[in-house]
């Protein structure tokens, strides 16, 4: 096996075949991008947190806790508050899933 540098690749091969591993990564990765997301936006749109929140109907408290990448409780109502706050709206996507497929 060759030697590398690159980080996602030497989780990788840590990570192996572990089904269980990968789906909590992938969970993870979802909450980080949602919270990017959230940040994002709110700074584009030149607002502090409490700004946001006032739009919102929230506290500043509850964006900072949005904005946490290990935050996990994100909700559909409440992205949809912050989008329409921030003048967007929220798409979501089902996409194929990687690999064989999976039945409960």
């Amino acid at each position: 096996m060759a030697k590398t540098k690159d980080a996602l690749r030497i989780i990788d091969r840590m990570i192996g075949h572990d089904r269980q591993l990968r789906g909590l990564i992938a969970e993870e990765a979802i909450n980080a991008r949602v919270a990017r997301m959230i940040y994002d936006a709110r700074n584009k749109a030149e607002l502090t947190q409490k700004e946001l929140a006032r739009l919102v109907g929230t506290k500043q408290s509850v964006i900072a806790r949005l904005e946490n990448a290990d935050y996990d409780g994100h909700s559909l109502t409440m992205l949809n508050r912050i989008a329409a706050a921030l003048n967007k709206r929220v798409d979501i996507r089902l996409v194929a899933a990687k690999g064989p497929r999976q039945h409960a």
